[in-house]
């Protein structure tokens, strides 16, 4: 006879992010165009699982890293956040103030970008990479 117990597994909090990856069309493009954004140089840049694709590798605020992946074999399909896979990449700012600092920046790199949006949860400033790819500066609420 066998006996059925259930074990109880205890984990923490969900774990956060530790890295984003997107996937470029033009990898030295959108390698400057993020240089640009955030202000640094790739701290990685190399070939990985035998030039199966090739990866850069930013260092950005709270010790979180931001990827951009060229794979050997690419697939063609503009980025399109209304289908299924990846909506868009949000990165954190502490407030409201702080976004009209990041609409003023992305102004002067010339990055086509929104109006600050404010909504009961916090408020958020959308704009684009060169691929399409949807990216946003959000703030809680005040």
């Amino acid at each position: 006879m066998t006996s059925n117990t259930t074990k109880e597994i205890t984990v923490n909090e969900f774990p956060g992010f530790t890295h984003v990856a997107v996937t470029v069309s033009d990898l030295a493009r959108s390698t400057a165009w993020y240089a640009d954004l955030f202000g640094s140089a790739p701290v990685l840049d190399e070939d990985v699982e035998a030039g199966a694709f090739h990866h850069t590798v930013f260092a950005i605020g709270g010790g979180n890293l931001f990827g951009l992946h060229v794979h050997a074999e690419p697939r063609s399909a503009p980025f399109d956040e209304r289908g299924p896979g990846l909506d868009h990449v949000s990165f954190a700012c502490g407030d409201r103030a702080e976004l009209e600092k990041w609409g003023v920046r992305l102004d002067e790199l010339g990055i086509v970008h929104g109006e600050i949006v404010d909504a009961s949860y916090g408020s958020g400033l959308s704009f684009r990479d060169p691929d399409g790819i949807a990216l946003e500066l959000f703030a809680p609420p005040a």
